[in-house]
């Protein structure tokens, strides 16, 4: 695979095909969730960890879930194309890691996409950021968020595929300002009560991390991309996921977070969506940048007069480069994630939400 060159929007074709998802049977986010969880279990029982193989992604230590999927179903149409693809209405013993996948198969237009006024539409972004100001936790503090997220992915059982959407569902998740504790709640993909998040490991995307990073964009790109080598289909597309994952739950600070768009700008593909839609049917304009390899587009989502960042989706565009039969049942048009993050705060206590008195 040839990541060296990142194609420009004109060269996209309606024949690229979908590159297969690593795992079959869970939605990629919460196979990476399962993976990156017990990747710092190795971590912390032994200080000596196995070379990576070279040429193989890296797994970044996160607790990000992407990608997943959560739209109003007023939002998108059912994707009808998909023939082979089933509607579940009852618990779905088969996604083995208690996600119950009851909605339709979520589709949407595709807004059209161009390199005009892309920059200038970052760079009107960085300015909103810098002029607000993000949670500043103290150390013994939580940095709180609440969104609301879904999947659509493949499903194999006994040689069928079948195409599966989860119903959108709130997610919460509190963390320190170091990433050494933390606590999850999102119903069907965590415990009763929620899952520890604790790590001596600590957070990738840890407040007092983030608060570290150059604020100067060529040195904060030039970071991201030392961070994210060997990961994603491509050095580009890599850092522009992983620039996706800080503004979602990361929560960085604003005088990152304005330099995270200006360092968006600098990324080749990078291009400005007109019309975008979150996973609670909240309205905007988007910038984006699509994977060739995948054939899938990562779109952040911005209020268009204000330009708040709202949330974050994933759409099926082309059908990618040599995808597998079953690939091709996510037809151009699915949204394979979505996210809208409704709450971020401060809070002295996991579990406790803002305005709450107790934890």
């Amino acid at each position: 695979m040839n990541t060296d060159r990142s194609p420009h929007p004109a060269e996209w074709r309606e024949t690229e095909g979908l590159l297969p998802p690593a795992e079959r049977n869970l939605p990629a986010g919460r196979h990476e969730f399962h993976k990156e969880r017990l990747m710092a279990q190795i971590g912390e029982q032994s200080s000596t960890t196995p070379p990576v193989a070279p040429g193989l992604p890296q797994k970044r230590r996160s607790w990000f879930r992407r990608p997943v999927i959560v739209v109003p179903l007023t939002a998108f149409t059912l994707a009808g194309a998909i023939t082979t693809a089933t509607i579940l209405t009852g618990q779905d013993p088969d996604d083995g890691d208690g996600t119950v996948a009851t909605g339709p198969v979520l589709t949407t237009a595709i807004g059209s996409a161009s390199t005009t006024g892309t920059t200038a539409l970052l760079d009107r972004i960085s300015l909103a950021a810098a002029s607000s100001s993000g949670p500043e936790p103290g150390p013994t503090q939580f940095l709180y968020s609440k969104s609301t997220s879904a999947s659509t992915y493949v499903r194999t059982v006994e040689d069928k595929h079948t195409v599966v959407s989860e119903k959108p569902h709130p997610r919460q998740v509190w963390m320190s300002p170091d990433g050494h504790r933390g606590w999850l709640i999102e119903p069907g993909n965590s415990p009763a009560g929620g899952e520890s998040l604790d790590s001596s490991v600590g957070s990738s995307a840890s407040w007092n991390r983030l608060n570290s990073m150059p604020k100067e964009p060529d040195a904060l790109l030039k970071k991201i991309y030392a961070d994210t080598r060997g990961q994603d289909n491509s050095p580009e597309q890599a850092a522009f996921a992983e620039i996706g994952n800080l503004l979602g739950e990361g929560c960085p600070p604003s005088g990152l977070e304005a330099a995270l768009f200006k360092a968006a700008a600098k990324i080749p593909g990078v291009v400005k969506v007109d019309s975008a839609v979150d996973a609670v049917g909240r309205k905007g304009i988007a910038v984006a940048r699509l994977d060739p390899v995948s054939g899938r587009r990562e779109e952040w989502i911005f209020e268009e007069e204000t330009l708040e960042f709202l949330g974050e989706r994933t759409v099926q565009v082309t059908e990618g480069e040599n995808p597998e039969p079953e690939d091709l049942l996510i037809k151009p048009g699915t949204v394979t994630y979505t996210s809208a993050v409704t709450s971020r705060a401060v809070v002295d206590r996991i579990k406790q939400t803002p305005g709450a008195q107790g934890g």
